[in-house]
Parts: structure tokens; C-alpha cells; sequence
């Protein structure tokens, strides 16, 4: 490592985890026994090109003859509890969290499905209330919901309502972008605040043992990603940083490009009341989920225009750069912190806020 990087401190060589024969909470973490779940069940059993890319949707071909016509396909389930938290509900999660899993390929999304789950003895008026988030959502990203399916459950059995989304989308042929794409002298740019919307969460089950005015960031970030490849179609990686927080989305990018990540700590943002409950709980806010936010990866020459593109935007307007692709460590992601010293920055095991998204 050159000099411009002092030597790491307090780097652990991680755990290995521990031998699994049942499902636990962790495995819905987003961190390590997640992926390691996904590649040694699901990988194996539905392996092609396409799933084994490893991005927030998958990039079909329309037309088996032609590159130019692709489509970004992307499903997800949706079971935060409680339902409705400060900035957001189950049904703005469901459209927002499809809609951006699109758009992060680059994708313009067009079309949307949902399937509910619903619980006997749900009150009819929540299930509208849920629907009535949906619509907003969707008409705010300008996507339509063509499809649906409903399943009823004894009481009980599914914390009043769960909600499976599939989205469709449209990608542009001048547009590659994936986690295995991001180069030794990119830029990385977050598009705002980080750990807003897991703590919001923990705000609505009464588990911080404060008052807070900690909002959830759930938005739709389409209208936010078209506004950059306007300017710069050859984005080469784009990321919404969930379930795990900035922290694993950064881990998974450094290892699919195969690629070192520099993060200067005292550069992302934090708003005051989330690093207030944070310490109050001992908790990392650059592991915590957002539904609101996007990290990019720009050939630097574009850096500029990105960054005065985003700030346009409705859910951009926070952004900044945060760090930058090195060809040092590759596969590890490293912290600039705030007292000067560089520590790696690795992917959390299990389950830090369960039931989040």
C-alpha cells in the first residue's frame, strides 16, 4: 500500500461462521450469513449468467439477437413490522423498494406486480390504507402495478399483511451498468444521509427510549438516476445501500469488481438525531438500512457533472462524494475515520435490525 493510505488499525481477520442446519434471523440480514445462504442454497439450485451476476435486478435480452434490447426484471418481499413507521408504510416500502432495485441497473422502470399475503382479522381500513401508499408511491415514480395476487392466512400467521413485489424495466443501450463494473479511480458518491430509515423503524417499536424526529427515507429514486445518466450514461456501478447499510453494499461491490474501496469517514453524512440513537445503542450508522439512497461509482472526468445533476433532484440534493477506487486490497473496503487512523470496514455477519424492509 503506498503512502497515501497510513497503516491499517484494528484489522480482525473475520470470523468464520458458524455451521448452519436451520433458518435464523440473520439470514435476512443482508450481511454475511445472507450471502452465504443465497450461494450455497439458491445459487446452485437456479444457476445462469443472468443470477449469477449478483445485482439489484437481473438484465434479460428481449431479443436473443439483439444486445440492444434488454430488460431489468427484479422481485422482492416486503415484511417490516410495524406497518407504519415515521416516513413511510409497508406499501411505499413495497413500490419504492422494486422501483429502485430497477433503477439501479439503470433500468427506466415501467411496470409492477404485487402479491399480498394478508392475515385473517386484518382491519379493512389498514389494507386500504396500505393500498392507498402504493398508488402514491407508484404515481410518484410514474410506474404502473398490472398485476396482483391475494392469499389469505389464518390469524396469526403473518403479522397482519406481507407484500411480494416483481418490477420491469426498460435499460438503455448505451447503459452497462453492474457491481462488477467499478474501476481503480472512480469516484463514489452517496446521494444523501445514511441510517434514517432503520432507525425509524426502531423509533415506531418504542426501542429507543427517547423521542426522536427520525423520518424514514423511503423514495423512489428513478426520476434521481435518469437525472445522472443524462449526463453520464457510462456510470459504471450504482447501488441502494438496504438491508446491512452502506457498509455491506460497499463489501459486495469491492468483491464483484474485484477492486479496493477508500471511504473517508467525516464525508458521509449522518443527521444528528440517527447518530445520537446510534451511540445511545452502540450501533455503526454505516451498517444501518435506507430505502432512500443510492451510492455511485463515476469515471472521475464525470464526477462533477454527476454530483451538480444529483443536486438537482428531489432525493438528491444531499449529495457528496465520499471516496474513491483504488487497485490496493482488493475485495476490502477501507475507513478513513476521524481520528486519522484507516481500519477495513467489513461486511456484519448476522442480523443487526430485524424486520426492517
Amino acid at each position: 500500500m503506498d503512502d497515501e493510505y497510513p497503516p491499517i488499525q484494528g484489522a480482525i481477520c473475520p470470523t468464520p461462521l458458524p455451521h448452519q442446519d436451520k433458518i435464523i434471523l440473520g439470514h435476512g440480514s443482508g450481511g454475511k450469513l445472507s450471502q452465504n445462504l443465497i450461494q450455497k442454497h439458491f445459487m446452485p439450485a437456479f444457476t445462469n449468467p443472468m443470477l449469477m451476476a449478483g445485482d439489484d435486478s437481473a438484465v434479460v435480452l428481449l431479443d436473443a439477437i439483439s444486445k440492444d434490447n434488454r430488460l431489468a426484471i427484479s422481485t422482492d418481499s416486503h415484511v417490516v413490522w410495524p406497518l407504519f413507521f415515521p416516513g413511510g408504510d409497508i406499501g411505499r416500502l413495497a413500490v419504492c423498494g422494486t422501483v429502485n432495485d430497477l433503477a439501479m441497473v439503470g433500468a427506466l422502470p415501467l411496470y409492477l406486480t404485487a402479491g399480498f399475503i394478508l392475515e385473517e382479522g386484518l382491519d379493512i381500513s389498514v389494507l386500504e390504507r396500505v393500498l392507498q401508499s402504493m398508488k402514491d408511491a407508484a404515481q410518484e415514480s410514474g410506474i404502473l402495478i398490472v398485476a396482483g395476487d391475494t392469499k389469505v392466512v389464518q390469524r396469526g400467521k403473518a403479522d397482519g399483511l406481507y407484500i411480494n413485489t416483481a418490477g420491469f424495466g426498460l435499460i438503455d443501450p448505451r447503459v452497462h451498468i453492474s457491481g462488477a463494473n467499478a474501476k481503480p479511480g472512480d469516484i463514489v458518491i452517496l446521494s444523501g444521509s445514511v441510517g434514517d430509515h432503520g432507525i425509524s423503524v426502531l423509533q415506531a417499536r418504542n426501542e429507543l427510549g427517547f423521542a426522536a424526529e427520525i423520518s424514514s427515507d423511503i423514495a423512489p429514486l428513478n426520476h434521481l438516476t435518469q437525472a445522472m445518466l443524462r449526463v453520464c450514461p457510462d456510470i459504471h456501478v450504482m447501488r441502494d445501500p438496504t438491508r446491512g447499510g452502506l457498509a455491506t453494499s460497499l463489501n459486495e461491490i469491492a468483491r464483484q469488481s474485484n477492486v479496493g474501496i477508500v471511504i473517508d469517514e467525516k464525508n458521509v453524512p449522518v443527521k444528528p438525531p440517527v447518530a445520537s440513537a446510534c451511540e445511545m445503542l452502540g450501533f455503526d450508522p454505516l451498517y444501518i438500512a435506507n430505502e432512500g439512497k443510492l451510492v455511485a461509482f463515476i469515471p472521475e472526468i464525470y464526477a462533477t457533472k454527476v454530483l451538480d445533476s444529483m443536486r438537482d433532484t428531489q432525493y438528491g440534493e444531499s449529495s457528496t462524494i465520499i471516496g474513491s477506487v483504488v487497485a490496493e486490497h482488493p475485495g476490502k473496503v477501507l475507513l478513513k475515520t476521524g481520528l486519522g487512523s484507516t481500519r477495513i470496514l467489513d461486511s456484519l455477519s448476522g442480523e443487526l435490525l430485524p424486520r426492517i424492509c
